[in-house]
């Protein structure tokens, strides 16, 4: 007999050879037709397959996140599937679930054409509409290797060639059609919804090595049913309305240009966007203790090698070679190693700690130019970085502290929903056993100790420590990793920092590693984004623009610019000869938050005719020049001043 529990603790028995239906259909037909597949502790199975031991059971549906990813799971098969069927002779790779969708790569001469969409998801619903039976069959390696070479499949042949000898070798029939495939699976194709779309074409290398063939990638998305579908759409279509990139060239805010790949030209309005929100971090971050420093671009290569980073990240650092003094340097891809260089210059006590070493780090990491997205993802960035060295017992205080600030932070620059991961060790890392065991209970005792809800997300941990993440939610609902704090107990061992305790002795600090937006450059993209270009007064590159329906105001338009200038506001003067209706329009859609008309009446009274941005100039307030003045310079203070 087999015993299973229920999500509710209830027990039944089963009698052998048991399936996942077999238990649905015994609770009722209906959540039988509903099934997708089960979870057996926690692992899931096929619906088909039978259940041979005692566990927890759990009926899947599409309602439940795994019965999402089954669906887009099984929706790339059966692209691969029509794909075959249109274009005989394509070999298919891998398809795997991506975050919204799927995709599958194909080997095939001829290049595929967004065209060629409408006909292969015509198939793909056909397929689905035959209602094929989805098998699981496990076969054996040099059976499976044969049967995929007779039918062409030299990538699936080598897939299984390079597979573990002790691994099963899993591969499903749906219908006629038989892929490789660890599973699980739908019980048949009739389970998933008509609810895809495919999306784009891209290429890509057999297995990502750029020496191996290069292959066709086509992206699709799946939902559970196309009300999902149409509100995923519209996402997308919103979110290319946001897009940084585009509203960066409308909005003349920056470029980028192929001498210089993956960094960014700031134009003056993105400079100023960019100075305010670093005035406004190194206001917060003096604020709350923290002394900034400035270390150098280039260091050593032996610095690198000492702190593990050389190992970890050679690949992704630019070298600069002295051949005059035989000396490989490296331009610094992160800022850590060199705040340890600041810490121990000079006997610390344990009196000095916590001591919190800030810095605007500009650092530079090679990405390959494929993976380059604007602001995003760039090689040339700045981080709002800090490193706290402090006292074991100092880690909780230190962490409810940042965790703070962190929220504080996001709240002012209007993010408001944050989730906390918390990322432990990771295969490939540097520090004993013993030494991660102390830095992830200290970590984690620091995390509970803040009261945030806290998501565990296991091996994701840097190399050095394991690392609380935040993770913030746009006005899209689109989520961001952003900010983390990291507890290392590895790196001031590695580069030999101390300090004396209270016992006289020398102890090692513990370092936290801490940003809060990550770089500036990624974090005005999330921000151009969130707002569509729409920034809040404070932050706005132009805040006000004056401008003049008439030329004889000209010159009360020049003063009045010049006193809110004077005022501390960023001001734009325009006086061309244009209709003022064009000219308000032109201004609004460059998303300046404040436009000051002035007439011929305004001039008389010195008085400014005031239109926001949002108000579609519905309403227009007329205000004298000082008070005008009053008036924008207690809206446009940054919130961080506003409660000093």
């Amino acid at each position: 007999m087999i015993d299973l529990e229920f999500p509710d603790g209830s027990h039944r028995q089963f009698d052998d050879g048991i399936t996942g239906y077999d238990v649905a259909m015994d609770i009722s037909p209906g959540l039988a037709k509903q099934a997708f597949a089960i979870a057996l502790d926690g692992v899931v199975r096929d619906l088909k397959r039978v259940i041979t031991k005692n566990g927890k059971i759990r009926i899947i549906t599409a309602r439940d996140e795994e019965g999402l990813d089954l669906i887009r799971h099984d929706a790339a098969h059966v692209l691969a599937e029509a794909v075959q069927e249109l274009f005989p002779g394509t070999q298919v790779t891998i398809g795997p679930v991506i975050e919204d969708g799927f995709y599958y790569d194909f080997a095939r001469d001829e290049p595929f054409s967004t065209e060629d969409f409408a006909i292969i998801e015509a198939k793909m619903a056909e397929i689905i509409d035959r209602d094929e039976p989805i098998e699981r069959e496990v076969w054996d390696r040099d059976e499976a290797i044969a049967f995929f070479k007779a039918k062409g499949e030299t990538y699936k042949a080598e897939l299984i060639s390079d597979l573990p000898v002790d691994e099963e070798i899993t591969l499903y029939h749906q219908g006629n059609w038989v892929d490789l495939c660890l599973g699980p699976h739908l019980p048949s194709t009739g389970k998933i919804p008509k609810a895809f779309k495919l999306m784009k074409l891209a290429g890509a290398y057999w297995r990502g090595d750029s020496t191996k063939a290069q292959l066709q990638r086509i992206y699709g998305t799946a939902w559970t049913n196309p009300k999902e579908l149409r509100a995923y759409l519209a996402r997308l279509e919103e979110a290319e309305k946001r897009d940084h990139r585009r509203l960066g060239t409308a909005l003349d805010l920056f470029h980028f240009q192929e001498e210089a790949q993956g960094q960014v030209f700031w134009h003056p309005g993105g400079w100023a966007l960019y100075r305010a929100l670093q005035d406004y971090m190194r206001r917060r971050q003096q604020k709350a203790g923290y002394a900034e420093i400035k270390t150098p671009q280039l260091m050593d290569r032996k610095f690198w090698e000492t702190s593990g980073h050389w190992d970890k990240y050679r690949e992704h650092m630019f070298i600069s070679s002295i051949d005059q003094e035989d000396k490989v340097l490296a331009v610094k891809p992160m800022n850590c190693p060199c705040h340890v260089q600041v810490f121990n210059h000079g006997q610390k006590s344990y009196r000095d700690l916590p001591l919190r070493l800030a810095e605007f780090g500009s650092c530079h990491r090679y990405e390959p130019s494929g993976a380059l997205h604007g602001l995003m993802r760039v090689r040339a960035f700045v981080q709002d970085d800090a490193h706290i060295f402090c006292r074991e017992d100092q880690i909780t205080d230190e962490v409810k502290a940042f965790c703070a600030l962190l929220q504080s932070v996001y709240a002012d620059l209007g993010f408001y929903e944050v989730q906390v991961r918390f990322a432990d060790r990771p295969d490939i890392r540097v520090g004993s056993d013993e030494v991660w065991d102390k830095a992830e209970a200290s970590l984690k005792a620091a995390a509970d100790a803040t009261g945030l809800e806290v998501v565990h997300n296991p091996g994701d941990g840097a190399f050095y420590g394991p690392k609380l993440d935040f993770v913030l939610k746009d006005a899209i609902g689109r989520e961001w990793q952003t900010g983390t704090i990291q507890a290392d107990f590895n790196l001031p061992e590695r580069l030999d920092a101390t300090y004396v305790g209270e016992d006289g002795e020398r102890h090692r600090p513990v370092m936290l590693h801490r940003a809060i937006l990550g770089s500036f450059e990624r974090f005005l993209g999330i921000l151009i984004e969130h707002y569509a270009g729409n920034m809040p007064l404070w932050l706005a590159p132009v805040q006000v623009v004056v401008t003049t329906i008439t030329t004889d105001s000209n010159d009360y338009a020049r003063e009045a610019a010049d006193c809110l200038e004077a005022a501390g506001l960023r001001v734009k003067v325009d006086l061309r000869n244009e209709k003022i209706n064009y000219k308000v329009r032109e201004h609004s859609h460059a998303k300046v938050p404040v436009i000051a008309v002035i007439g011929r009446r305004e001039a008389e009274d010195r008085t400014l005719a005031l239109r926001f941005l949002g108000e579609g100039g519905k309403h227009q307030q007329v205000l004298s020049l000082d008070d005008a003045i009053a008036d924008l310079t207690v809206r446009a203070i940054p919130p961080d001043m506003k409660s000093a």
